[in-house]
């Protein structure tokens, strides 16, 4: 497990929004629906054979799904944080290649929904950089520092005895 303190602010505010959203989508009516799949389905053409409710339903499942793990401390944070970052560069994606989005990289009065999350993209990137790196280090050295210590000790207890005799 890889959980460090300084990652819950990060991970709760991400999560409380991702979550929160993949409810509101999980019971949009017909019209959200259809409005979200054709964003969508125009930049990413792929989506344009599934059908506006089905889309709208899986795309509210994996957003619960990913705000919950960001909630859930027993999850890594290096794999949430890999799910965080492909996530949101869906989303910077739509907002690169939407139409009327940008003004160059500036954002529009209607990009400015999409342009911030680049925030999630950057705690994202943050969660899987720091996800296991230090934490499994510093772990390491803890147990070499503490064999280093009970043989030590061994080998203290070993010569009083030693002297003893």
């Amino acid at each position: 497990m890889s959980f460090r303190l300084s990652h819950a602010p990060l991970r709760a505010t991400a999560g409380a929004f991702i979550l929160n959203s993949g409810l509101t989508k999980w019971s949009a009516d017909a019209e959200a629906a259809a409005g979200l799949h054709g964003f969508a389905s125009g930049t990413y053409p792929a989506f344009k054979n599934v059908q506006p409710p089905t889309f709208v339903k899986a795309l509210g499942a994996g957003e619960m799904a990913l705000g919950a793990a960001l909630l859930t401390p027993f999850i890594s944070s290096r794999k949430v944080g890999l799910g965080l970052t492909v996530f949101s560069a869906g989303l910077l994606g739509l907002y690169a290649k939407t139409p009327g989005m940008r003004d160059g990289i500036r954002p529009t009065q209607d990009g400015t929904g999409l342009a911030k999350d680049v925030w999630l993209f950057g705690i994202g990137t943050s969660l899987l950089l720091d996800g296991n790196g230090e934490g499994r280090k510093v772990r390491k050295a803890q147990k070499q520092v503490t064999k280093a210590e009970k043989k030590a000790t061994k080998a203290e207890k070993k010569a009083t005895k030693a002297l003893a005799e």
